[in-house]
Formats: structure tokens, C-alpha cells, sequence
């Protein structure tokens, strides 16, 4: 796996993967929101994944919407800001959720604050019985806590149901680079690298205290540009895309 001269992968490296999707991802080019042609696009993608066999589970992020963060800086309550931002990722299950149904894909959403209109309460059992029929889980409202970002959110559900790797889907971002590439053209990207050496240099992989956890439980990490066509499942059949962190 992850040699620089594979020609081929194997018809199925993981069992079950957990794909973080950026909320900025799904807003394409708009700027905010939503963008429908690329929810489709990443439906397509993830209904490819599926088609394989592959369990999986989708931690969405908030950011097209809102940012609780940013607004925190700017005198908002923290912790009302990520609330805020909580509900802007449960927006965002819905509409993967529609898009994937369209496809014909079983698709359930789990949510860590209870909304019962809309989807079901995460419940970690429940997860994966629903992953085992050949259901894609889509996980939305983060930990349920404020002060954690939805990166936590992915690495912390990726150790619980038991993934054999968390796929860190970019916007725009190819891997993990030495230096910020749109600033530095002489910026390097690593092809593979180690938790504790992210860590240390305090590369941008995720937020640190995701980055810890992943470190700790030994998942490894792969970052890569999820609006890429066809890395999603590349990434998952074992394929070099992007960066792997282990």
C-alpha cells in the first residue's frame, strides 16, 4: 500500500472507512450555502464507494453555513456560536442524505443532538448495525459540545464504530504540505507522514487535539481533495491520493 510505482490495488483495502466531508466542500464555487451539482457529484462518488462493499460512515462539517468559531471572535457566546454551527451540519446530512437517496443509496442520518423530526439520535450500536445491512451512516452535530470542532467529531466516531481509516475529504487541498502551497510555491507535499511529526510541526492536517486522538488509538489518517473526481474511491480501494498520516 501507498508505493509510488502501484499500478494496481486490490478490489477492496478497507472493511469500514469513516469520510470526513468539509462543509465548504459542498458549497463548490458559491461562496455559501449549498452548491445541488456538487452535493450530486459527492453522492456519485460516495455511491461508487458503497457499490464495492465498503461500510461507511460520513462526518459532515458546518463551515458553508456558518462558523462558530469566527462569530466567537467577534463577541458571539462561544458556546452558542457552536451550537449554531452544530445545526448548520445537520443542514448539510440532509441534503447528502437526499442526494444519496436519489441514487438509491440506504442512507440513515444520526445526529448528537436529539432532533427526532429529522434523523435519529447517534447511538454507536445502532451505527453499526446499520453500516452492517449496507447502510451509509451520515453523522451530523459534531460531539454534541461545544468547544469541539467536527474534525474531533470524525477521528472521536471513526475510533468508536471501529474504522479502519478516516478519510480526510478537502476542499481544494490535495494533502498535507511543509508550508502554506498558495502562499509558498516552493511548499513540499508529504506523500506519507507520522501523527507525532504533524504534531511537532503543527502542520495543518486537522485541529491538534483530533490529530492527538487519531495518534493515540493508531488510526491513520488520509488528507486529500474530496471535490476531485474519483478520489474518493481511490482513496478507499488503497490507491496513493494525497497524504497519508500514520
Amino acid at each position: 500500500m501507498w508505493e509510488s510505482e502501484r499500478k494496481t490495488a486490490p478490489a477492496r483495502i478497507y472493511d469500514r472507512i469513516l469520510l470526513k466531508l468539509s462543509g465548504e466542500a459542498l458549497m463548490g464555487q458559491a461562496g455559501y450555502g449549498i452548491d445541488p451539482d456538487v452535493v450530486q457529484a459527492l453522492a456519485r462518488e460516495i455511491a461508487r464507494v458503497a457499490a464495492r462493499g465498503i461500510q461507511l460512515a460520513i462526518v459532515v462539517g458546518g463551515g458553508n453555513i456558518w462558523r462558530g468559531i469566527a462569530a466567537s471572535t467577534r463577541g458571539m457566546d462561544r458556546a452558542t456560536a457552536d451550537y449554531m454551527g452544530m445545526l448548520a451540519t445537520i443542514i448539510n446530512a440532509l441534503a447528502l442524505q437526499d442526494a444519496l437517496e436519489h441514487l438509491g443509496i440506504v442512507t440513515r442520518v444520526q445526529t448528537a443532538i436529539e432532533m427526532h423530526q429529522v434523523a435519529e439520535p447517534y447511538i454507536r450500536r445502532r451505527a453499526i448495525r446499520h453500516m452492517e445491512k449496507g447502510r451509509i451512516v451520515i453523522l451530523a452535530g459534531g460531539t454534541g459540545n461545544p468547544y469541539f470542532t467536527t474534525d474531533t467529531a470524525a477521528a472521536l466516531r471513526a475510533i468508536e464504530l471501529g474504522a479502519q481509516v478516516l478519510l480526510m475529504g478537502k476542499n481544494n487541498i490535495d494533502g498535507v504540505y511543509d508550508d502554506d502551497p498558495k502562499r509558498n510555491p516552493q511548499a513540499r507535499r508529504f506523500h506519507v507522514i507520522s501523527h507525532q511529526e504533524a504534531i511537532e510541526r503543527n502542520l495543518r492536517v486537522m485541529d491538534q487535539s483530533a490529530l492527538a486522538l487519531c495518534r493515540e488509538n493508531g488510526l491513520p489518517i488520509i488528507v486529500f481533495d474530496v471535490l476531485k473526481p474519483g478520489n474518493i474511491e481511490k482513496a478507499a480501494l488503497g490507491y496513493e491520493v494525497g497524504t497519508l498520516v500514520r
